[in-house]
C-alpha cells in the first residue's frame, strides 16, 4: 500500500519542534520507528535491559523516519553507519556511553517517567532538540565505508543509500530528512528489497507446518556418536543450547581430539560474545565423553555423525537399537545416504530420523529434518523442537540422495565442471558467481570443504552412473589423485600459503590435459553466461525437488540455500530468483542449452506448466 499522510518523519518533527519538553522512557526492545520516535524527543531515559536498533537493512531498506539524521548528531557518523548497516541491537550500556540515551535506570516505566518529568521541571534532566546538534565531521568514515561497500555489498542498493543519507546529516534537518525519505522510497522499489522481504518472512514460515506443531518427545539429554569436526560441532551446538551431551568415540585418541575441538568451539563462542565467560566452565561440564556406546542407554536423542559409509552406519544403528531406551530418537547426520535403508536395520523405524547439520554445525543455521517413510509424527515434531532450541532454521526434507540441498548441489555443481572443461577457468567461474553475490565461488567452496568428499561420493556412485551422462569429475578426480584436497592439504584449485590464495598452475595444467584427452577445443565464456548456466541448472533441479515432494514448498528450497549454501540473501533464494527471471525465459534457456547436452538439460514439467499458464513459485507457496 502507498504511504498515507501524515508521514512518520512529519509526526516526529512536530514532537521535536514542540515548545513543551518531551521525554522518551524506553524499555524492552525499541527498534526502527520506535527508536526513531525516541530520537525525536528532547531527552531519553532507558530502563535496564533496553535494546535499541535500526534493523531496516534486514528488509533491504534504510531508516526512514530520521534515524540517519539524528543518530549521527547524537553519537557520531561511525556509530550511525554501524547501526544502520548492521541492523544490530545495541544494549543499554553502550547506548548510554554513545549518548543515544541520557540516563539508564531501574524501575517501573510509569514511575521512571514521573521522576523524569519532575527532573525536567527541576532542571536536573537537560532537554534539547536533536536537530539543533551538529553532526561531528567525519568524511573519512563515510568515504572508507563507501569504498568498502563497493567491494562487499555491490548489489545492496540500500547499503549505499545509507551512506548517502548519513552524509546528509551535515545538512539542516529539513534537507537531510528529504534525502533520507527519497532514499527510503527508492529502496522500497528494488528487487533486493523484495528478496530480503521473502527471506525474512520465509525464515518464519518454513517451520509453520502441521508436522512441526504436533506433540513432541522429551529432549533433556543428547548423545553424539563421532568426535570429528561434524560430531564435535553438533555437540557444541547442543551444549550452547543447555543440553547435556554424551560424546562417543571408538578410540582414546579420537575422543581426546573431540574434547579438544568442543573446548575450542566453546572458547570461540566466548570470544565472539555468544557465551558469557563465567558460564564457560558450566557449559563444558555438561559434556560427558565416553568410549562405551552402552552409555547412551538413557539419552532421549542420539545423533550419529560418522563418515559416509552405509555399512558403518547400519552397524551403529543395529547397536543403538539394542542399547537405547524405548522412545529414544535415533538420528543420522548423513549428507546423502538413504535413511529408510538405515532405519530398516532397527526394530523401531518409527524412531529414526535424519538430522542433517551443516559444517561448522555450531555456527551454520540450517538443519534439514529428513523424514523417512515410517517415522512417527512426534519424532518429526521433536526434530523441529531441537532446531528451535539450537537456534537453527529447521526445514523438512524427504528422503532421496542428498535430500534438498545436496541433491540440488550435486546437479548444478556439474555445470561448474562443464564450464571449466569447455573453456572457462575455475578462477573465472568463481569470480563470476562472486559477482552475482555468492561469498565464495564453487571451486573455493570445494577447496574449503575438502575435495575428497566429492571424490568419495563420485566413487560411491560410479557403478550406478548413467552412461548417457557427461562425466563431470575428470578434473576433480585427477586433482584428488595428487592429494590436493583443498585448504587442509595446502592446495586444490588454489594454493594456500602464508595467508595468501593464488591459482594452482598445476591444476590448470591438468585441465588443459583433460581437454586435450577428450578432444575439447576451449571457447571463451562471458561472466553473464556463466551465471545464467549455473543458476538455470540450480533452478531446474530445485524445481524437480518441489515437483516430487522432497521439498514441500518452493520457500523450503529457498531457506535451505540461504542458510546452508551461501546463496545471496538479497536475491531471496533460487526459486524466488527464478520468478524474477520468469518461467518462459528459463524454459528457453534450457531448450537452447539442450542442443549441446540433451541428457543434462531437460525442462522440468513444473517449469513447463508455469511457462504455459503464467504461474510462479510464489503461487505455489501460497497454495501449500
Amino acid at each position: 500500500k502507498p504511504p498515507m499522510p501524515p508521514a512518520l518523519p512529519d509526526v516526529f518533527n512536530v514532537i521535536e519542534d514542540s515548545a513543551i519538553p518531551v521525554v522518551a522512557v524506553m524499555h524492552g526492545t525499541a527498534l526502527g520507528g520506535g527508536f526513531e520516535l525516541g530520537l525525536s524527543c528532547h531527552a531519553r531515559v532507558g530502563i535496564e535491559g533496553l535494546k535499541i536498533g535500526l534493523p531496516e537493512i534486514n528488509l533491504g531498506l534504510l531508516p526512514g523516519a530520521g534515524g540517519t539524521q539524528r543518530v549521527p548528531r547524537l553519537a557520531g557518523i561511525p556509530m550511525a553507519l554501524d547501526m544502520a548497516l548492521s541492523g544490530r541491537q545495541v544494549a543499554a550500556k553502550e547506548a548510554l556511553e554513545k549518548g543515544l540515551i541520557d540516563r539508564l535506570v531501574v524501575g517501573d516505566p510509569r514511575e521512571v517517567a514521573l521522576k523524569a518529568a519532575q527532573d525536567v521541571v527541576a532542571g536536573a534532566l537537560v532537554t534539547r532538540r536533536t536537530c539543533d546538534l551538529v553532526t561531528p565531521k567525519d568524511d573519512k568514515a563515510l568515504n572508507d565505508t563507501a569504498e568498502m561497500l563497493k567491494k562487499t555489498q555491490a548489489h545492496m542498493f540500500s547499503c549505499h543509500k545509507i551512506v548517502e543519507a548519513v552524509r546528509a546529516s551535515y545538512l539542516p534537518r529539513s534537507e537531510g530528512l528529504k534525502i533520507e525519505r527519497q532514499a527510503f522510497m527508492d529502496s522500497m522499489q528494488t528487487p533486493q528489497r523484495a528478496g530480503m522481504i521473502h527471506a525474512f518472512f520465509g525464515e518464519r514460515a518454513v517451520s509453520n507446518i502441521a508436522e512441526a506443531k504436533g506433540p513432541s518427545r522429551p529432549l533433556t539429554k543428547v548423545g553424539v556418536i563421532g568426535g570429528g569436526t561434524m560430531g564435535s560441532g553438533i555437540a557444541t551446538a547442543c551444549l550452547l543450547a543447555g543440553l547435556p551431551v554424551r560424546l562417543i568415540e571408538v578410540a582414546e585418541d579420537g575422543l581426546k581430539r573431540g574434547i579438544a575441538t568442543v573446548t575450542k568451539n566453546i572458547d570461540g563462542a566466548v570470544q565472539r560474545g555468544k557465551l558469557k565467560a563465567e558460564k564457560r566452565d558450566a557449559v563444558l561440564s555438561a559434556l560427558e565423553p565416553s568410549l562405551n556406546m552402552g552409555d547412551l542407554a538413557d539419552v532421549d536423542l542420539v545423533i550419529e555423525a560418522v563418515f559416509e559409509q552405509m555399512e558403518v552406519k547400519k552397524e551403529i544403528f543395529t547397536k543403538l537399537d539394542a542399547i537405547c531406551k524405548d522412545g529414544a530418537i535415533l538420528a543420522s547426520n548423513t549428507s546423502y545416504l538413504d535413511i529408510n535403508e538405515i532405519a530398516a536395520v532397527t526394530k523401531r523405524p518409527q524412531d529414526v530420523l535424519g538430522l542433517h547439520f551443516f559444517s561448522p554445525a555450531h555456527v551454520m543455521r540450517l538443519l534439514e529434518i529428513v523424514v523417512p517413510d515410517k517415522t512417527a509424527p512426534d519424532v518429526v515434531a521433536t526434530g523441529f523442537v531441537l532446531a528451535k532450541a539450537l537456534g537453527k532454521v529447521g526445514v523438512r526434507a524427504g528422503v532421496c540422495d542428498g535430500f534438498i540441498g545436496n541433491r540440488i548441489l550435486s546437479h548444478y555443481s556439474k555445470t561448474a565442471s562443464y564450464l571449466v572443461l569447455d573453456g572457462a577457468s575455475p578462477m573465472q567461474v568463481d569470480a563470476a558467481l562472486e559477482g552475482f553475490g555468492f561469498a565464495m565461488g564453487p571451486h573455493k567452496v570445494g577447496d574449503l570443504a575438502g575435495l575428497d568428499i566429492g571424490w568419495m561420493t563420485r566413487k560411491r556412485k560410479a557403478a550406478t552412473r548413467n552412461p548417457a551422462e557427461r562425466y563431470a569429475g575428470d578434473v576433480a578426480d585427477k586433482v584428488c589423485e595428487n592429494g590436493w584436497f583443498g585448504r587442509k592439504a595446502g592446495r586444490g584449485y588454489y594454493i594456500y600459503e602464508g595467508g595468501t590464495t593464488v591459482p594452482n598452475e598445476e591444476t590448470l595444467a591438468i585441465i588443459d590435459a583433460v581437454r586435450a584427452e577428450k578432444g575439447i577445443t576451449p571457447r571463451p565464456f562471458r561472466d553473464e553466461e556463466i551465471v545464467d548456466r549455473y543458476m538455470t541448472a540450480m533452478i531446474s533441479e530445485a524445481a524437480r525437488v518441489v515437483e516430487d515432494g522432497t521439498a514441500r514448498r518452493p520457500l523450503d528450497v529457498d531457506m535451505v540455500f540461504l542458510f546452508g549454501y551461501g546463496f545471496p540473501r538479497f536475491r531471496g533464494g533460487p526459486l524466488h530468483y527464478a520468478d524474477a527471471i520468469g518461467a518462459k525465459e528459463l524454459v528457453a534457456r534450457i531448450e537452447a542449452y539442450a542442443k549441446e547436452d540433451p541428457h543434462y538439460w531437460q525442462v522440468p514439467d513444473i517449469l513447463a506448466r508455469m511457462a504455459k499458464d503464467g504461474g510462479t513459485f510464489a503461487d505455489l507457496n501460497k497454495e501449500a
